[in-house]
């Protein structure tokens, strides 16, 4: 079984790291300057590249290289989410006293440390307060907010941010080439800006579609992620502009037609909505396209997505319409003070 690309391509160095140098720097001048801490935490995004980090740092600090797959008795990976009861917690400050096997440093990683219990956390602060000279923890996590103050207060935090698109974009290419993948820029950009800012995601999307064609387009990317073509986007809201209902409908089944999904649909054209509310030339009004993208956000959680557009964008035009044909529709209270005045 072949390795997935991502695995591939994961960071080996600090050097390796994508859009976090102000992260790295700092790692590279505590190493430089004998000055690591004895715990980190490093929040953000998934598929950013805080794992990565997190081993990095643990073969950095103990003088011996990192090839990816290299196994060291002094360096422990702990996945919060399945050892996350107290009795897990407690055995680690068992061993923290015992020395390092060969190297200078333990180094406990733990990934996901959100997901530990209340009293795995007060367990993992005692050790945190007091800990052996010869330990190092980095914690990881994408929720740091679910994490107590008291242990975020002994750790050096490093918030690690969403890789733009451009970086994201730019080190696919790299991949693209070396992996002799044949794809479009149009269609790579369209990976970098549905990985939102992760990797880990982006480079998983490039594995998809490396084989739907001998050279992959931006049709065949769309056609995978469930998106429709800028095209139909643009005469999907054409429609909601000159308010032609029918017009909405025969739009959104030719994006049904070519494999568009309800929901990325959605999210396709609410991001279009946004984009022409700082446009001063849109023909679409601003509380139009406020309301619109308001209502285009209950699509994805509905019964039934398909239905729930059409209805969003229907009703958007709908009040267009009876204006164009002075269609007074009486309001509640006049229907009550007509039903008394006629008895």
């Amino acid at each position: 079984m072949g390795k997935s690309l991502y695995r591939s391509y994961r960071s080996k160095s600090f050097d390796e790291i994508i859009g976090q140098d102000h992260i790295t720097t700092v790692l590279k001048n505590a190493l430089k300057n004998d000055s690591v801490s004895h715990a980190y935490l490093l929040s953000g995004p998934r598929g950013v590249g805080k794992t990565s980090t997190a081993r990095i740092l643990a073969h950095a600090v103990n003088e011996i290289s990192y090839e990816g797959e290299n196994i060291n008795l002094d360096i422990i990976e702990i996945d919060g989410a399945s050892n996350r009861r107290i009795d897990e917690v407690r055995e680690i400050r068992e061993r923290v006293h015992i020395a390092p096997v060969a190297g200078k440093y333990k180094v406990y990683i733990i990934d996901e440390v959100h997901m530990l219990t209340k009293e795995a956390f007060n367990a993992l602060l005692k050790t945190l307060e007091e800990p052996p000279a010869h330990v190092i923890f980095i914690l990881a996590t994408t929720e740091s907010h679910k994490i107590p103050e008291t242990i975020l207060s002994r750790c050096i935090r490093l918030n690690f941010k969403p890789i733009e698109n451009d970086a994201l974009a730019k080190h696919l290419k790299s991949i693209a080439k070396t992996e002799k993948i044949v794809i479009s820029d149009e269609a790579i950009d369209v990976i970098a800006h549905h990985g939102r800012g992760s990797f880990r995601d982006a480079i998983s999307l490039l594995e998809q579609v490396k084989f739907i064609n001998e050279k992959i387009e931006i049709d065949d990317v769309n056609m995978m992620l469930g998106m429709a073509s800028e095209t139909l986007i643009d005469q999907i809201i054409s429609g909601v502009s000159a308010s032609d209902l029918q017009g909405i409908r025969d739009s959104l089944q030719r994006a049904y037609e070519s494999g568009a999904n309800e929901s990325i649909l959605s999210s396709q054209i609410s991001s279009k909505f946004r984009d022409l509310m700082t446009d001063d030339s849109s023909p679409i009004s601003q509380n139009k396209l406020l309301s619109g993208s308001k209502d285009l956000l209950g699509v994805a959680g509905s019964i039934n997505p398909r239905i729930e557009l059409e209805l969003c964008l229907s009703g958007l035009v709908i009040d267009d319409i009876r204006v164009s044909q002075n269609i007074i529709i009486p309001k509640q209270s006049e229907k009550k003070a007509k039903v008394s005045t006629s008895e």
